[in-house]
């Protein structure tokens, strides 16, 4: 089979039935389930990105984002649940991918996984960040601008960003079970936290920041307009994270043909509810232009703000001043839930793909106490961190989406196969209206993805072409199916992907400055061009040698 074998449904259930020492802990339940979803989507997108996406796409417009970006997860959630009752075991649509589409897919996707867990790890500790600024302002402390914020924001270390990062992993090497409860605790008061601001926030709307609902279209595409609201639909996606994260958790849930799905669509209904209200109240006290820039990155501490009188001076009084400190502190435990599920994720999947081989061993060891992979945890929480400290939350944002966007748009592909190729294979969940329901989650993907900057495919584009690299060098060789095969089959194909994916990265490149003007600053052109020739050599000259190494 080469670089498109398949992991077989019977492997693949003799691994989610693995208990004892050197396998993960069942300890999740429904409940904790749906807490570990609502935990991860409450949080990233609600109390983050919404107010810059806001200020720079949609205008009050962007409960039309969430809805239309539900409506894709909807899809998307509900294959994600048949292959949840198929497969309960960790790893998520790299795992789905493997048993349908193959190694090769599989490894793309899986890499693709591991930036949009890290991405998103690193864009709610950013907001993280921002709100215990705040926080602290509030009680007479102010902390260096230079030791909060990125040099993009003007700051040269973001340490507060770290330190969190730090803190959750640590919790996270500790035990699933200690993880699951903090993160219950976590999510109700999160919950509450929502609804105290809807219900105090709903009086405080003035209907003039409504007007334009959907502002004019600003002469480009995605600034505001329809085709700003689908770009920011595209944006917030990430927001949905959640269901997939729920995924991940497979194999240290009890019962997970049954409870695997309940946790997936439950965790998205909620929050799709939640979030819709909430940008209505947020966008209604607020005028949208006021989240613009790195304030914008904390969009609820401005719209508690609002939530009272004018004074003679023209500031504003709030009404309720313990409010704001109340709801930040709320948030920011809030967040600590949502880091602490992309973490643990993230770390799954590194320990899926190392099971595998395609990864080194080091990830998939596990603590003969804790039951954790706490040498993989270690290691995202050093990256993670790092990049945290260092980088701008809208970057990170963005990345997340396209990562996700990706991610669904295969697995609602793999339904597709899987009803073909397997259609006798037990599950619990049926996707209904097939082939309707897969085929709108793919398109719904596709067409968000399109939207979203030409920066952002730039990255991804990048990402990919490193991943290939890799897996041409280590996963290649080293997988646990095909162990001790010289020459697998289709290795001239993986190469082409490689030539195909470095032309892509040229183009993008031309792309993004062509829409940002050929006058601005032509830093990511530079490095698309210089990556994308490097690899176009390189994968030409890997091709010729394999071709020269097979007649002979």
């Amino acid at each position: 089979m080469g670089i498109f074998i398949r992991k077989s449904f019977t492997l693949l259930q003799a691994e989610a039935a693995g208990n004892g020492k050197g396998t993960l802990r069942r300890v999740l339940g429904p409940i904790g389930l749906i807490a570990f979803g609502v935990g991860v989507i409450i949080g990233a997108g609600l109390f983050s990105i919404t107010g810059a996406v806001a200020a720079e796409y949609t205008g009050p417009a962007i409960t039309l984002s969430f809805a239309i970006a539900a409506i894709g997860c909807a899809f998307a959630g509900l294959c994600y649940a048949e292959f949840a009752s198929m497969i309960p075991i960790a790893g998520s649509a790299y795992t789905y991918s493997y048993a349908t589409m193959g190694e090769l897919i599989a490894w793309i996707i899986g890499w693709d996984l591991i930036l949009e867990y890290t991405v998103a790890a690193i864009t709610v500790s950013i907001s993280w960040s921002q709100y215990f600024v705040k926080f602290l302002q509030g009680v007479g402390i102010s902390l260096p601008h230079e030791l909060t914020a990125c040099p993009w924001d003007g700051g040269i270390i973001n340490i507060p960003a770290a330190a969190i990062v730090i803190i959750m992993s640590l919790f996270l090497i500790r035990g699933t079970r200690e993880s699951s409860l903090i993160n219950n605790i976590i999510v109700l008061l999160k919950v509450a936290v929502i609804l105290v601001f809807v219900f105090l926030g709903w009086r405080y709307i003035d209907t003039a920041n409504y007007t334009p609902y959907l502002p004019d279209n600003a002469g480009q595409i995605g600034q505001y307009g329809w085709s700003g609201v689908l770009r920011g639909a595209a944006i917030v996606f990430f927001a949905f994270l959640g269901f997939d994260a729920v995924s991940t958790a497979a194999q240290e849930t009890r019962n997970p043909k049954r409870n695997m799905p309940l946790g997936i669509l439950l965790s998205l209904l909620i929050c799709t509810i939640l979030y819709m209200v909430f940008a209505h109240v947020m966008t209604g006290v607020a005028n949208y232009r006021e989240f613009a820039g790195q304030e914008g990155i904390a969009p609820v501490a401005i719209a508690i703000d609002h939530m009272g009188t004018v004074a003679g001076n023209g500031a504003g009084v709030p009404d309720f001043p313990w409010l704001n400190k109340a709801v930040v502190l709320a948030i920011l435990v809030g967040y600590c839930s949502v880091i602490l599920v992309l973490l643990m994720a993230q770390s799954r999947i590194f320990m899926s793909m190392s099971h595998d081989g395609l990864l080194p061993p080091v990830f998939s060891k596990i603590h003969r106490r804790f039951r954790t992979p706490w040498r993989n945890n270690l290691i995202c929480m050093s990256v993670v961190a790092s990049l945290a400290a260092l980088i701008p939350a809208r970057m990170a944002g963005e990345m997340t989406s396209i990562g996700t966007l990706l991610a669904f748009t295969l697995v609602c592909a793999g339904v597709l196969i899987v009803r073909k190729t397997m259609p006798h294979v037990p599950r619990t969940f049926r996707t209904p209206l097939v082939p309707f329901v897969p085929v709108a989650g793919i398109l719904t993907c596709l067409s968000l993805m399109i939207f979203l900057p030409a920066d952002t495919w730039i990255r991804l584009v990048l990402w990919m072409l490193i991943g290939i690299d890799i897996y041409s060098h280590y996963g290649l060789r080293h997988s646990s199916l095909e162990t001790g095969v010289a020459r697998r089959r289709g290795v001239s194909i993986l190469y082409m992907l490689g030539l195909a994916l470095s032309g892509l990265c040229i183009i993008t490149g031309l792309w993004h400055q062509q829409s940002a003007g050929w006058t601005s600053d032509h830093t990511m052109l530079i490095v698309a061009v210089v990556f994308g020739l490097l690899h176009v050599a390189y994968y030409i000259i890997r091709l010729w040698k394999h071709t020269e190494e097979t007649r002979h």
